[in-house]
């Protein structure tokens, strides 16, 4: 496989992308929702979705795609070349804000990602990443992730995960938030991880992502010293939902010991 060549087809592709979700602003976006009233999607979702999927099955018959509106192929195993896709990752951003949300890619081989990308549309940033070649802003390399401490963190976690829930013990979280510098929820898993691998933010935690979510943010995130992971501290399965956090690598082990009890 020539990473290369599929690294420029899939920023090309992207970029693209990314043009015809400026364009919808322009016609009617079509809004309903899946599991929830908060649980939205649009017509352009979908759309974009099948753009990517057409073009990709036709230039790379041999790769499947798992992507969040459910056009692709059916996804069993990570065994060969896989796309995993979020067409628009902050929908609801993208209906009430037109503005905070991203196209989130991430191409695996056999389970490892090899090339990662988020790409905030309207601030026309594309972040980008190869295993091993580090991670880019554009054309600008970031740089590697220094040290912190939880004093000194700011912490990417949505209010639910405060209150009450099904997933978590809150309490210990409610320990985190008073202890860290500060908190901060974008409603965009991407665009959080982004945060993380650029050092805007230090922690970013959910209870429930998956694999289009995260694909793409981890491998940047990764690129710079983040650490990925469940919130049991196991390697993202990528073949269903999980909990996820990404971390500075300072403060990893920390969170997961003294901050994170998931219920049974």
């Amino acid at each position: 496989m020539n990473w290369g060549v599929l690294d420029r087809y899939a920023k090309s592709l992207i970029k693209e992308a990314g043009q015809h979700i400026k364009h919808s602003f322009s016609t009617e976006i079509v809004v309903s929702s899946k599991s929830s009233a908060n649980d939205l999607v649009t017509n352009i979702d979908r759309e974009i979705e099948q753009f990517f999927i057409k073009r990709i099955h036709r230039d790379f018959p041999n790769h499947r795609i798992m992507g969040e509106e459910g056009f692709g192929d059916d996804i069993q195993s990570l065994d060969g070349v896989i796309w995993f896709l979020d067409p628009i990752d902050g929908t609801m951003n993208f209906v009430h804000q037109k503005r905070n949300f991203a196209i989130s890619l991430g191409i695996y081989i056999d389970g490892i990602g090899m090339l990662g990308y988020v790409y905030d549309v309207m601030a026309d940033d594309l972040y980008s990443a190869m295993k091993d070649e580090g991670a880019y802003l554009n054309d600008i390399r970031l740089p590697k992730l220094m040290d912190t401490t939880i004093e000194e963190a700011i912490v990417g976690v949505n209010a639910s995960w405060v209150a009450p829930n099904r997933y978590v013990d809150h309490d210990p979280i409610i320990d985190l938030v008073n202890k860290c510098r500060g908190t901060r929820s974008y409603g965009s898993a991407a665009l959080e991880l982004i945060h993380v691998a650029t050092g805007r933010v230090d922690v970013y935690m959910s209870m429930r992502l998956s694999p289009w979510d995260v694909a793409g943010g981890m491998i940047i995130a990764n690129e710079v010293g983040a650490i990925s992971s469940t919130m049991s501290g196991q390697q993202p399965g990528m073949l269903q939902s999980e909990t996820f956090m990404v971390a500075n690598a300072s403060v990893h082990t920390q969170l997961l010991e003294e901050f994170i009890v998931l219920k049974k």
